[in-house]
């Protein structure tokens, strides 16, 4: 890793003072401010939740009438939110995205994915594990999503990338990529957002 990596940077702290779970909330509203991806009344698929800074950013847009489900293999301490339901398990069991089906009663509006393998520092091995990730996410999004729906999902810049946001864009009515500014100045990480999901499993 870099040295001049600071874990307890300004947004750090902010998340802190603000009641975030984590730093990675700012990313999900600065996403949110751009694209609108999450309204009240949505149901919303978080991937890779935990720590749950996406899924109390999620909670708070689709309000009352919406529904979150998280889902982590690390279990996620509750929220008090009503309409965030939380699943401990892995995203590439069935039994879990049916689960989640179930809860949301129907197809979700949006999927999100801030999922991430654990980094290794070696640049090709973390982009083929992100990308894995993405890949996943995608899978994912195509079990679940409605018509019309989107997926926002994290990557590494690499070729490997660069193929997966292509091959993306036949999925999506518009594929957009995105460095945010409330990522870290010394991260590698950009967004992609696919909007207008065309339908059927990927």
């Amino acid at each position: 890793m870099c040295a001049s990596y600071n874990r307890k940077d300004k947004l750090y702290e902010r998340a802190k003072e603000e009641g975030y779970r984590s730093r990675a909330a700012y990313k999900l509203l600065e996403l949110n401010k751009k694209y609108s991806i999450l309204r009240p009344g949505m149901k919303v698929f978080d991937l890779g939740a935990w720590p749950g800074g996406w899924t109390q950013v999620a909670g708070v847009a689709v309000g009352e009438r919406g529904i979150v489900v998280a889902l982590d293999l690390v279990a996620l301490e509750p929220l008090p939110e009503a309409n965030v339901h939380l699943i401990c398990g892995d995203a590439r069991e069935q039994s879990n995205i049916d689960a989640a089906l179930e809860i949301a009663g129907s197809r979700f509006d949006v999927v999100i994915s801030d999922m991430s393998p654990k980094l290794t520092g070696i640049k090709e091995a973390d982009q083929a594990g992100t990308v894995g990730c993405a890949e996943l996410a995608q899978y994912v999004a195509g079990q679940v999503l409605k018509e019309g729906g989107d997926l926002v999902l994290k990557v590494f810049k690499g070729n490997d990338t660069e193929l997966f946001v292509r091959q993306l864009r036949s999925a999506f009515a518009k594929v957009m990529r995105v460095e945010l500014d409330s990522t870290r100045k010394t991260s590698n990480e950009y967004y992609v957002v696919g909007k207008g999901f065309k339908g059927g499993a990927q």
